[in-house]
């Protein structure tokens, strides 16, 4: 790709993945001189913990992170990158509400990228947060 990735761009990447455009995902957000992505997740009943609860499970939470954190990287990689690693933490329940995940570049080597990302539900509530290391392969 050619020139600074938008977030019309990553979007048109989100879509063509048939898994992440499964997770409805909407760019809010990205940044190529924080080197910082916003995206957002609706609810499903498919990412219900139980039937009924609205209460989403874990681990579309964890896609959510998993791929925020990819595209912070994409901003200056240009491209899909692949995870190393990835880790969450659930800190609250997220019940009948859509999901924000900012994701953060901490650092973005030759060879690892470190994110940090956090999401937040509709009333800005902390549910949960990751840290994700991706194989950036920009130099």
């Amino acid at each position: 790709m050619s020139g600074p990735v938008t977030a019309a761009d990553i979007q048109e990447m989100l879509d063509a993945s048939p898994f992440i455009n499964f997770m409805n995902l909407e760019v809010v957000s990205a940044d190529v001189e924080t080197e910082t992505v916003v995206m957002k997740m609706p609810l499903r009943p498919e990412f219900e913990r139980r039937a009924g609860t609205g209460q989403f499970h874990g681990g579309p939470i964890a896609a959510l992170i998993d791929t925020a954190g990819d595209y912070a990287v994409v901003l200056k990689s240009g491209g899909g990158v692949p995870t190393i690693n990835f880790r969450v933490d659930y800190l609250r329940p997220a019940s009948n509400t859509s999901l924000t995940a900012t994701a953060i570049a901490r650092r973005i080597g030759r060879t690892v990228a470190v994110v940090d990302i956090d999401v937040h539900d509709d009333n800005g509530k902390l549910c949960a947060i990751g840290r994700g290391t991706y194989s950036p392969n920009v130099g």
